[in-house]
């Protein structure tokens, strides 16, 4: 977990972080190092309330950045939510996919690459996995992490990052069919799409955070 004078961690990903230890360097993680979860605990695992509370915390403050525009723009029946993935070059073609998935699967927000961005994607190690955090300051980010994405779908882990900046919770112990059960399925699952509750759930979010503005 990061310090919160620097960022707070919404949501651990797809949920290795369940049992990591704080102290793992980096370079120890391996598909058999106790530094990462096993299928059963990945499953088991629901996430903690601050978790909960930082993933809320990163829909608010994207929310925020998006609606100041739609103020500015009366007549935009439709949030765009811009993202800066100059950071993460090695996923491009997967959080390209990403925004593809998800203006395809919902109606009241939209996924636009800009520079700046209301919110970014960046690239690295970290042996927590991939993961999607907010400073609370109204800036925020998805990491994706290198191992991560070798063991997973990289698309789905970027798609289920995402779903986290449009404002949906983890559920490991989910099927395959959910995006946000992440990491539970296991390493087998391919699934990129989120089911029609994930999609009825960010429709409903984006909707009421539009009633405001009208």
């Amino acid at each position: 977990m990061r310090s919160p004078k620097t960022a707070l961690s919404a949501a651990l990903g797809l949920g290795l972080a369940a049992a990591l230890t704080a102290a793992a360097p980096v370079s120890a993680a391996s598909p058999t190092s106790p530094t990462h979860s096993t299928r059963a605990s990945i499953a088991a695992y629901t996430g903690s309330a601050a978790e909960k509370a930082d993933t809320k915390a990163f829909f608010q403050a994207v929310m925020k950045s998006a609606t100041a525009k739609m103020k500015a723009h009366p007549g935009l029946k439709t949030v765009t939510v811009t993202y800066d993935a100059s950071g993460a070059p090695t996923f491009a073609n997967e959080i390209a996919q990403t925004a593809q998935i998800w203006n395809s699967a919902v109606q009241n927000v939209k996924l636009q690459a800009g520079s700046g961005g209301d919110f970014q994607y960046r690239e690295g190690n970290d042996p927590r996995g991939s993961y999607a955090s907010t400073d609370g300051h109204g800036s925020g980010y998805v990491f994706l992490d290198y191992q991560q994405n070798q063991e997973y779908n990289s698309t789905r882990v970027a798609a289920h990052e995402t779903g986290h900046v449009l404002g949906l919770p983890d559920h490991y112990s989910g099927p395959c069919s959910e995006l946000m059960s992440g990491g539970g399925p296991g390493t087998s699952c391919q699934n990129t799409q989120p089911n029609a509750t994930e999609r009825a759930r960010v429709n409903q979010l984006w909707a009421n955070g539009l009633a405001g503005l009208r």
